[in-house]
């Protein structure tokens, strides 16, 4: 049986394949937010006390109802106001309910730096990231070929973004040159079963380069334990589905 990444990734090519006729390059550079100025995600980490990305997602392979009626633009106000460092939006429609429209809906109603997350596997949807407002984009070792992590890294430089290198394994972070990485993002989730394990994470802290930003994602559900991965040594935290069932109960 296939990994569920594999899957995902396949099915990220066709979805490209798709959006390059529909909608070319050339009209997304006219894009307004294309021309406008980014926020720098390390800094709002790096100046933050806990360095929290509280993160938008509706849904995952591993859990098929998280909030699916959530609406991103009271969401990202409510995480603006709670304090959040930065804010992750799900972009994913087939595996996480989301869109690019919720990135854009987000951006137009808070200041907080925004994060594309998404299974980024062309250079095409780094553009996309840059028109609809992102100021960060996710690159995963695991999806991608060294060569084609550096392409888009580069290109996500050259167009103002920064980016959030995800990692399973300590050995991933020899696949993309560490002056391309501006925070690099330890996951806690198995790629193949999609179990949690925090302490597969915290393992892999003393294997990272020290002038990196790390951020510890997934798994991550109660403030001790956000207390905790920073007081071992992670600079921030990503959550999502912790947040989202909160504001879920509180609507309730």
């Amino acid at each position: 049986m296939k990994r569920i990444l594999e899957d995902i990734i396949e099915y990220q090519y066709v979805v490209v394949k798709h959006k390059k006729l529909s909608m070319p390059v050339e009209v997304l550079k006219s894009f307004p937010e294309f021309s406008s100025p980014t926020r720098s995600f390390k800094s709002a980490v790096a100046n933050s006390e806990l360095g929290i990305i509280s993160e938008f997602k509706r849904r995952s392979p591993s859990k098929e109802a998280i909030h699916l009626k959530a609406d991103v633009m009271e969401i990202a106000q409510a995480y603006e106001r709670m304090g959040a460092a930065g804010m992750s939006v799900l972009t994913n429609q087939r595996y996480f309910g989301g869109s690019l429209e919720d990135l854009q809906l987000a951006k137009s109603v808070c200041d907080l730096p925004l994060l594309r997350k998404d299974f980024m596997v062309d250079a095409y949807q780094v553009y996309e990231a840059k028109a609809y407002g992102a100021d960060a984009i996710l690159l995963i070792a695991n999806a991608l070929p060294a060569q084609k992590l550096e392409e888009l890294a580069v290109l996500a430089h050259n167009l103002g973004l920064e980016v959030l290198y995800e990692i399973h394994e300590a050995e991933e972070i020899y696949k993309l040159s560490e002056s391309l990485i501006d925070l690099i993002g330890v996951n806690n989730r198995n790629l193949q079963t999609f179990e949690v394990s925090l302490q597969q994470g915290l393992d892999m802290l003393p294997h990272l380069p020290k002038d990196l930003l790390k951020i510890s994602e997934s798994g991550i559900e109660d403030e001790d334990t956000i207390k905790r991965l920073i007081e071992q040594g992670f600079n921030g935290v990503l959550v999502g589905e912790f947040f989202m069932k909160q504001h879920k109960s509180s609507k309730s």
